[in-house]
């Protein structure tokens, strides 16, 4: 597949000589306003890449704080016909930006995988991370997916074995996600060494770019994976900054939107930092 917004970015990227910024957000958090107004600031504030997360009831492989944050948009009123206005409306100003969906099955599932599909595209949407939908199940959505020229951005683990990765690697496109330890989403660091070695394995085995997540929280953190992945994945991060401007009632302010943005402005130069 080539000449998605996902494929273009990279491309300037490896063009640019440095690694891009992956941002990931929940759609709705704190709430539908001010979540559309992080999504626009993201690109200008340093984020290459925007990955949206489809809030969820139960989200088996995110930590407990891209669970709350998931809780809070439900709470908002979030749906995942939601999520897709959210990002119609970011592409009334921005066109070039790639916006990556991220989640489980289930409410897709619900929605309808033609009338998603459709919906999606015609949004702007321009990838799927589907956590819970292995490469056996390619016929479900992954393939439908391509058909209408979408990415599908396959999860990598430090437990997949050689054995394993070439049904990995199968019908992926956009990017490879590795994820850097074993577990949830904010629990632990990445091991800059151990995520080295596992990207040149990967790279043994796809010429597709490689973003490397979990456990990456700061900006001396993502510029140690920036300097030997192409992409930096932050998602805990982001949604403790929007956490952490909410106000005495769990109400969102303002403060959650300067909060993701400004750290998206750290995050954005450490990335750029690591190969100047």
């Amino acid at each position: 597949m080539s000449g998605t917004r996902i494929d273009r970015r990279f491309a300037a990227l490896r063009d640019e000589g440095r690694a891009g910024l992956v941002a990931f957000v929940t759609a709705g958090d704190p709430d539908f306003d001010l979540s559309l107004e992080i999504v626009k600031g993201l690109p200008g504030a340093g984020a290459d890449v925007i990955e949206l997360g489809m809030p969820f009831t139960d989200p088996m492989a995110d930590g407990p704080t891209i669970q709350v944050a998931s809780q809070r948009a439900l709470r908002s009123g979030m749906t995942l016909r939601r999520t897709l206005e959210l990002v119609r409306r970011f592409r009334e100003g921005d066109k070039d930006t790639p916006i990556v969906l991220m989640g489980y099955y289930n409410p897709i599932y619900a929605y309808g995988n033609d009338a998603f599909l459709k919906d999606a595209v015609e949004a702007g949407v321009d990838g799927l991370i589907l956590v819970d939908l292995p490469s056996e199940e390619d016929s479900e959505l992954c393939l439908p997916a391509i058909d209408v020229g979408m990415n599908w951005i396959r999860l990598a683990t430090p437990t997949t074995d050689a054995k394993r990765m070439p049904a990995v690697v199968a019908n992926a496109s956009g990017f490879l996600y590795y994820v850097s330890i074993t577990g949830i989403t904010g629990a632990g660091a990445a091991d800059p060494a151990a995520v080295g070695e596992a990207v040149e394995r990967l790279r043994a085995q796809t010429d597709i770019p490689v973003a490397v997540g979990f456990g990456i929280k700061t900006a001396d953190q993502a510029a140690d994976i920036a300097r030997v992945a192409d992409a930096a994945v932050v998602g805990t991060a982001f949604c403790q900054a929007v956490a952490d401007g909410l106000d005495d009632q769990g109400q969102g302010t303002q403060a959650c939107v300067d909060g993701v943005l400004n750290l998206t402005v750290e995050l954005s130069a450490g990335v750029r930092s690591a190969r100047g």
